[in-house]
This record gives structure tokens, C-alpha cells and sequence, in this order.
């Protein structure tokens, strides 16, 4: 049911930018790019990506304190965060070899 919904609604939507044109697309992108480059967005932008990070940061922090050497070596092995030979580590908890 929701591949129908979405097949009608890409369906619609394409219809509608169609009619509006190229124009109007022009008009709506220097509009999204205008609001983009406020500093009162960017400075937004910035908060949330910090608080995101922290937030992942904790709870990966969390599950690998309680679960962390229960892993079997075959997924810490894909996944290098859960690598137990750990080089450095950024605030997003991705590492760096």
C-alpha cells in the first residue's frame, strides 16, 4: 500500500513541478539557497549537527560499555568502531587509522 502512495505521490508531484516550469524552479532554488546561507540557519545547523554527534556519541559509548567484548570477532572485525586495536577517535565515534 505505502508503494502505491508514494508511486502517486512522485507521480503528482512531477506533474506539478512540470507545469510550474523552470522558472519558478529557479525562483523556489535562489529562495532555499537564500535561507541556507542565513547565519541564523547555519548557526542552527551547527548546534544540531553538535548535539547529534554528542547524542551518537553517548550511546555508542553505551552499548559498547554493555556489550562491547560479548561481540563476536566477526562483526567487530566489518564494524571499526567495535575494533579492540582502536588508533583515534573523533566526537562522531568513527575512527581513524
Amino acid at each position: 500500500m505505502w508503494k502505491l502512495t508514494f508511486v502517486v505521490g512522485a507521480a503528482t508531484g512531477y506533474v506539478l513541478g512540470a507545469r510550474a516550469g523552470r522558472q519558478r524552479y529557479e525562483q523556489i532554488a535562489a529562495a532555499a539557497q537564500k535561507v541556507a546561507r542565513n547565519p541564523k540557519v547555519q548557526d542552527a545547523t551547527q548546534r544540531a549537527r553538535v548535539s547529534a554527534g554528542s547524542a551518537a556519541g553517548k550511546a555508542v559509548h553505551a552499548v559498547t560499555g554493555r556489550v562491547g567484548e560479548k561481540l563476536p570477532d566477526a562483526f567487530t572485525d566489518r564494524v571499526p568502531y567495535f575494533n579492540r586495536a582502536r588508533v583515534a577517535d573523533d566526537s562522531w565515534g568513527t575512527v581513524r587509522s
